[in-house]
């Protein structure tokens, strides 16, 4: 009797273990199925992305042949009603942090994960003006990403509208060094610092080189929000400056603390956000001092006034 229970005990073991991998293999087989439909879907839209990317530097060239046909005619009929033809000349330049991104694939089993993490570093940002015929012509060394072309461009229209200068004869030069080895990186937050030397090099007024900002620009002169922060404080710290100006808008951090509970006599670990002025926490835990600032009149203020980066922390 004991031995025919335990066959039959046996017996519904292993069909319900059947059952399981009969039910399993399923499962796995969908999931196989939904992780590779969704790498087809990720590699469709990168198709997608770089198609996108190709047009748009195709539309950039054609909005910059437009941009010097269109200068090339202002400056013939500046000639023809008898305006100067002499253009402004000029250099200027400061050092300038940036943030770029470094990749690094991992395997992971079967898959293929990034890791994708942010490094400060600076820049010799530099611009040069002399007689020519009105553009605006941007070089970086490594090659960077196009969107310099378009901080360029703002910032010698605010430069323009601040001095008062007429640029029609003029062809200004920004150049963008890497002072490390940069992969990658644009330009938005570098287009506050780019209009700053521009108007340092039109009035041929002295920049003070322990002063360094980040910041991006618009047409009408503020100074707009950047990523990045702490990674280009520390940058600007380990580059020597004594005064890191920062746009107002990133006056908040957003900074995590891990609170540990013990619910059911299991350990969790919660991550809660707390947001905290940038200005003391820089300074208090990298050692640069900061300001913030709101427009491109407040960074002149700091910029060309060197007693006003040596006040201590």
């Amino acid at each position: 009797m004991r031995k025919g229970t335990m066959i039959l005990l046996l017996i519904i073991s292993l069909t319900a273990n059947l059952y399981l991998l009969a039910v399993q293999q399923p499962v796995k087989d969908e999931q196989v199925q939904l992780l590779q439909e969704r790498i087809n879907s990720l590699e469709a839209e990168k198709e997608d992305l770089n198609a996108q990317i190709g047009q748009d530097n195709v539309s950039l060239q054609s909005y910059a042949s437009q941009l010097d046909f269109y200068r090339q005619q202002l400056n013939e009929l500046g000639s023809s009603v008898g305006l100067s033809s002499d253009g402004y000349e000029g250099t200027a330049g400061l050092q300038a942090p940036a943030v770029y991104q470094s990749i690094e694939e991992v395997i992971d089993g079967p898959f293929i994960r990034q890791i994708i993490t942010e490094k400060g570093s600076m820049m010799n940002i530099s611009v040069e003006i002399g007689p020519g015929k009105g553009r605006v012509l941007v070089e970086t060394k490594p090659l960077m990403g196009v969107v310099f072309q378009d901080a360029a461009n703002t910032a010698v229209f605010v430069a323009q509208n601040l001095t008062d200068a007429n640029m029609m004869s003029s062809d200004i030069i920004f150049s963008i060094i890497a002072v490390g080895e940069i992969p990658a990186v644009d330009g938005p937050s570098a287009g506050a610092l780019m209009t700053l030397i521009m108007v340092s090099a039109l009035n041929h007024e002295q920049l003070n080189d322990s002063v360094t900002l980040t910041g991006t620009i618009d047409q009408y002169g503020n100074v707009g929000a950047i990523g990045g922060v702490l990674e280009k404080a520390q940058a600007a710290k380990d580059g020597g400056k004594q005064l890191l100006l920062l746009p107002k808008e990133n006056s908040r951090l957003v900074q995590y603390t891990y609170v540990e509970k013990n619910i059911g006599g299991f350990s969790m670990i919660e991550r809660r956000p707390e947001i905290i002025d940038a200005k003391p926490y820089i300074e208090e835990n990298i050692g640069i001092r900061v300001e913030y600032v709101d427009s491109i009149e407040d960074v002149m203020y700091y910029a060309f006034d060197s007693s006003k980066s040596n006040a201590p922390l």
